[in-house]
This record gives structure tokens, sequence and C-alpha cells, in this order.
């Protein structure tokens, strides 16, 4: 009998998503401000208590592991960490999120270790407003990584972005375009109300109807009830098969009646909700059980009654003070 994690309103808990590290190479203007301040190291969780974290839940009917940061590929020993997840018995798949800076050298081991998918983030096709939005980053390079992924045998390959109006909403159509030209999907996503990065949200939010609006000008959608386990809403596009469009509305149409996930922050934090602070201290529990899984595994079971019903976002206000960096991408 397979075991099950459920929550409190009854829904399934099978994806685990895991920050590996807050750090990231780039400063995207959505994700943090321009001048953090990261964790210190010893209270990050160690790659051990990561891979221990990601069996206990697999154990308990997980199917599916994500792997986030900051970016996680500037994680020492992240392709390792990928291998030992990858081959844990009972799991469906172990898929990563990832800036793509550092593909050009790692989609291929990450690949051979046996990440199935990747999703790859992207918010523009100008070199000079990617420097504008990661403040850090070089669009070439991300270009070039994702060429090294499309090489490396993935299961599949999504590009993310976030729209935001006076930043890169113009790009939708050219974003859909470059999407269909690689033969990869493509998700737009709504800005999340995470941490203060220094400007009011409402000012760039750019909703997903808005979006679809602007694709369907250019191309024939037709809905779809693909699921890829997350919360993405999928269109596929008349004429090209290899191709879906996907929307993540977390302020325009939320998801939590179907949300099966939780999330570990990089410093042990089990956020029950991305919108709401209850969170359960794993890296305590972790340390304090060495060798006992049991009280850690009851422990998990209690605070996943508590999960919230829903979020709380709105466009406007910043319910929460936690970069997305610090939540997991």
């Amino acid at each position: 009998m397979t075991t099950q994690l459920l929550d409190g309103c009854g829904r399934k808990i099978d994806y685990l998503r895991i920050s590996v590290t807050d750090r990231c190479d780039f400063r995207c203007i959505y994700c943090m401000a321009e001048a953090m301040q990261f964790l210190p190291r010893q209270q990050v969780l160690t790659l051990e208590e990561i891979e221990r974290s990601a069996r206990l839940f697999v154990s308990q009917g997980v199917r599916k592991v994500r792997l986030t940061g900051g970016e996680p590929l500037v994680r020492p020993g992240i392709v390792g960490l990928c291998e030992r997840i990858a081959a844990m018995p009972g799991l469906r798949e172990l898929v990563m999120t990832t800036n793509g800076s550092q593909l050009l050298k790692l989609a291929r081991p990450l690949a051979d270790a046996g990440v199935k998918r990747l999703n790859i983030s992207l918010d523009t096709l100008d070199p000079k407003r990617f420097r504008s939005i990661t403040r850090t980053g070089e669009l070439g390079r991300v270009l070039r990584g994702i060429d090294a992924a499309r090489k490396a045998g993935f299961a599949a390959i999504k590009l993310n972005t976030v729209a935001l109006h006076g930043r890169n909403a113009d790009e939708v159509p050219a974003l859909v375009d470059f999407a269909i030209a690689h033969g990869l999907d493509i998700s737009f996503i709504e800005e999340m109300p995470l941490g203060d990065v220094g400007r009011a949200r409402d000012q760039t939010y750019c909703s997903s109807a808005w979006v679809r609006e602007r694709i369907a000008e250019r191309y024939s959608l037709i809905d779809s009830a693909e699921q890829s386990g997350g919360p993405a809403r999928y269109v596929r596009i008349s004429g090209h098969p290899d191709t879906r469009i996907g929307f993540i509305s977390p302020i325009s149409q939320h998801f939590c009646d179907t949300c099966n996930r939780v999330r570990m922050t990089a410093e042990g934090r089990l956020l029950l909700c991305l919108g709401h602070e209850h969170a359960l201290d794993m890296r305590g529990l972790l340390r304090r059980y060495p060798g006992q899984d049991g009280p850690v595994l009851d422990a998990i079971r209690q605070a996943l009654l508590r999960k919230p019903e829903r979020h709380g976002f709105d466009r406007d206000d910043v319910q929460v003070l936690r970069f997305m960096n610090a939540t997991g991408g």
C-alpha cells in the first residue's frame, strides 16, 4: 500500500520544490532587491540534508521533485545531488528551474544525472533589456545555454517569462515566435507580490488574459486539458504541435483548489503555501533527529494539516516579506 500525504483540505501532496541555495548570479528585478544579503552558509541545508528531505517525501508518495534557487546551478555539488535524487525508487521525475547562465557547461551532465525536464527563465530577447531586468545577466550566454540544453537530451524544455508592462510585455509575440522556432514550450507568469523590490507592482502588473489576447492576435489557440504536475494552464497553437503555451496566474486566476505542492527553502523552512508564512522548521528536525525518520515524518504530516486553503495575493500590495530567491523559484 502506497503512503500518501494529504493536507487539511484533502488535497494530495505529490510535488516538492526544493531551493538548494538562495544565491544567484543574477539580480532580477521581480525576484530580489539590488543589494541582497544572502544567508550565512551555516544556515543553508547541506547537500546531505537536502537529499534526506527528498527521500523522506518520496517515501510518502511525492512523485515529482523540482530543484530551484536562487540559481541552483551555482551550488557546488549540484550534479551529484541530482543523480542521487533521480535514482530514488518511486520518484517519477526530477526537474529543475534555472536562469540558464550555467547550462553551456552543465546541461549534458544534468541530463546524464537524470534531470528529466528544465524550466529556463527568459524574459526578453533584447540584450539591453535583459541586462536591465537581470541587473547582471548576459543574454547571449543564456541563449547559448538554451541551445546546449536542446542538444543534451532532456525530455522537455520550457521557457518561463514574467510578463511586465513597461519592461517586456510588448515582446510577448516575439517570445512565442522564439519558442516555436526552437521547438520549446513557454509559460507566461504573473508577477507575485513577494518582497519589497523597490517599486509598486501594480504599475507593471500584466494579466494572463492580456498576454493571451496578444498571442491570439497572431496565432490560433486551442485550449488544452494537459497538466505538467504544476500550476500552469496550457493552450496549443494550431499548426505548431511542438510548442505549448502555459499561463500561471496567481493573481487573476488562482489555482489553490488543485494545489499539490509544498516548497522547502534553502534554510530548511517547509513552506506550506507560497502566499503565507506558515512553515515547518525542517532544518531543526533533521538536525535534532539525524538517525530517526519517524519524528520528522510525523511533524510533516501534522504541518500539512495546517496548509492554508488559498493564498491572498493581489497585485497592489506586498503580502509576504520574503523575496522570491529566498522562497525558491
